[in-house]
């Protein structure tokens, strides 16, 4: 049997890489789609191929735009000629308080968020269907009960919750889609850093007291896709329970 295949969005780093990586530990070959991160991209490749010769490669594409969403799922779907699973993970996150927000910000998020995970699937559907694979979205616990100063943002991630439940019913039997919501894994980057006394008192509604691993979010999305046969339309938060106290 050929090594089954992934397409994982915004894979460079962070989520992504730790996706990728464990996938492939896996037996995947997996496809590393980048925006921007082109050294990151290559420098995960080049691992992943010296572990596993030819097993990994990387594709870039702006998810803004929909000739780059249209080619990346081509070549994603020609490279090994097969694809068997679509991990949408990249995304957009930024405040954007409602009397601020503009039209720019609005189609950035949604954009990201929403939209291109709809066009990505829409075109990767054929080889997916074929391999019977399944796709796994990675959400927030912000889609349910929002964050402050971020409605669009949170608005994306409950459209694609949305999508995630519509698919399910939709594609089956043939294709299973679930999604991944997490909590505090990661603390954002840059401009979007979280202060330290933001960080305690998320932490401090937070039961598991801490912060989760990246691998706590890549062995969820690895479930769904390698230990779930029978599971679909299913959302997992993976929050140190800290959806109980939002």
């Amino acid at each position: 049997m050929a090594n089954p295949v992934a397409l994982i969005t915004g894979a460079a780093h962070r989520l992504g890489a730790h996706t990728a990586k464990t996938l492939h530990q896996r037996g995947w070959n997996v496809v590393i789609h980048y925006r921007s991160r082109e050294t990151q991209a290559r420098d995960l490749v080049e691992n992943l191929n010296q572990a596993r010769p030819g097993s990994a490669v990387c594709k870039q594409g702006d998810l803004a735009l929909s000739e780059d969403i249209a080619r990346v799922a081509e070549q994603a779907c020609q490279h090994w000629g097969r694809l068997d699973a679509l991990v949408n993970n990249a995304s957009v996150f930024y405040p954007t308080p409602t009397a601020e927000a503009t039209e720019n910000d609005w189609q950035q998020i949604m954009g990201a968020n929403l939209k291109a995970p709809f066009f990505l699937l829409q075109h990767c559907l054929p080889a997916l269907r074929d391999s019977k694979g399944g796709v796994v979205n990675l959400i927030d616990i912000y889609s349910e009960k929002p964050l402050a100063d971020h409605p669009l943002y949170c608005a994306s991630k409950a459209g694609l919750a949305a999508l995630t439940r519509s698919w399910a019913k939709d594609l089956a039997p043939a294709v299973r889609v679930n999604g991944v919501s997490p909590g505090a894994i990661l603390w954002p980057e840059g401009e979007d850093a979280v202060d330290p006394t933001h960080q305690q008192a998320i932490l401090a509604k937070t039961p598991m007291a801490r912060t989760g691993q990246p691998d706590d979010i890549a062995g969820a999305i690895a479930y769904f896709l390698c230990d779930a046969p029978f599971v679909t339309g299913q959302i997992l938060s993976v929050d140190g329970g800290r959806s109980l106290n939002m």
